[in-house]
């Protein structure tokens, strides 16, 4: 049986032939392909300005450089999110706090950041973990009573809706991801939503170099800017997906319905919570029962994998990493994030994807789980 990946891009033949001309028109860096895609993403969320990235990663960066964010500083952080949400806090020189999530969302628990925020604290990064967005009227509101910026990690949010409005067409610093596994891609890249275009040229310096260069061409640096500059290969590739990004995020939809109808196992696994239509479902990550099987993650993943189904793993508590231990994070320290780190799997989730897909991966988990109750007993 073929073997199904955890993730797959869905990339046509109108795609592939848009990135031959682009290729063959000599211009494949930045030019007007990138400036066409940063116009459709900015009509996509409402007229905002939109700036594209190399990645969402530098995205961050560059949203915590705007806001003036450095040495002495904090951002309060997720404590379960992938390991770049921290790092380039840590990057800027600034430190990030953790606050634990919660267990059925997975985002970030807006009961407990208030008690996170001291003097030093700057900004909050909320991540809208696998599309669901999060309490956005809580976590504004606690950003307004503290004068604090909100840097928003939306990797997992293009097409996520809250109360009926996309995730990025309001808000203050919104930064998105269009890496292969996401709900749209441009092979690596990402783009931040700009509030206004107060720190525009700040963005812009902090992209490509600090550089300006006068009327006569005449170079000056004006900051020790980066390189995060996306190409016109990527955005030609960037504008087919955003064209049939809704139908993407329709047909994932279908599919994890399809997960809460069959997946029903014994001993249960805890599915995520279901949120509403607003959803754009980036990834499928129930956690395992591993307290009622005689079975390790790592054997439950080889197990599938035997059966020909990739699962993943999104993700580890970000505070027990070396690099975040030695802030002084220790074990129990945030037990949802810990618990979600030790026993969460990613399920196959893309578009591509058929209902009979989904029946075969519940199948599979359904019987693994089983035996390894068995085995218990």
């Amino acid at each position: 049986m073929q073997y199904l990946p955890f993730a797959r891009p869905t990339l046509d033949e109108e795609t592939i032939a848009g990135v031959a001309e682009v290729l063959r028109s000599g211009w494949i860096t930045t030019g007007p392909k990138v400036q066409e895609f940063e116009s459709a993403l900015s009509e996509y969320l409402g007229g905002r300005t939109v700036r594209t990235f190399t990645s969402a990663t530098g995205a961050l960066e560059v949203a915590l450089q705007a806001c003036g964010i450095g040495p002495g500083d904090e951002v309060v952080v997720p404590a379960m999110t992938f390991a770049a949400s921290a790092n380039v806090v840590a990057r800027v020189g600034a430190r990030p706090v953790f606050v634990d999530v919660e267990l059925s969302t997975r985002n970030i628990d807006p009961a407990l950041i208030e008690r996170a925020i001291t003097p030093r604290t700057r900004a909050i990064m909320p991540v809208h973990f696998a599309g669901l967005a999060v309490d956005m009227e809580r976590v504004y509101g606690i950003a307004a009573r503290h004068k604090l910026r909100v840097i928003e990690d939306a990797a997992h949010a293009i097409g996520t809706r809250w109360n009926g409005r996309r995730i990025g067409s309001f808000g203050d610093l919104v930064s998105f991801s269009f890496h292969p596994n996401k709900n749209m891609t441009t092979i690596e890249g990402g783009a931040l939503s700009l509030p206004s275009d107060a720190e525009l040229q700040t963005v812009e310096l902090q992209r490509f170099h600090g550089l300006v260069r006068d009327v006569e061409g005449n170079a000056d640096v004006l900051l020790p800017g980066g390189k995060y500059n996306l190409s016109d290969v990527s955005a030609r590739i960037g504008l087919s997906q955003l064209s049939q990004l809704e139908g993407f995020n329709d047909k994932r939809r279908q599919l994890v319905a399809r997960y809460f109808e069959q997946l029903r196992t014994d001993p249960p696994c805890l599915l995520p919570a279901r949120g509403d239509e607003g959803h754009s479902w980036h990834i499928f990550a129930p956690l395992l029962p591993l307290d009622r099987v005689d079975l390790t993650r790592g054997q439950f993943i080889e197990a599938m994998h035997e059966r020909g189904i990739g699962v993943g793993v999104h993700y580890p508590a970000l505070h027990l990493f070396t690099s975040y231990r030695k802030l002084g994070y220790k074990e129990r320290d945030f037990p949802n994030a810990e618990r979600i780190g030790r026993e969460t799997v990613t399920l196959p989730l893309f578009p591509a994807m058929q209902l009979s897909d989904v029946d075969r991966v519940c199948d599979a988990v359904s019987d693994v789980l089983r035996a390894a109750k068995k085995a218990h007993r």
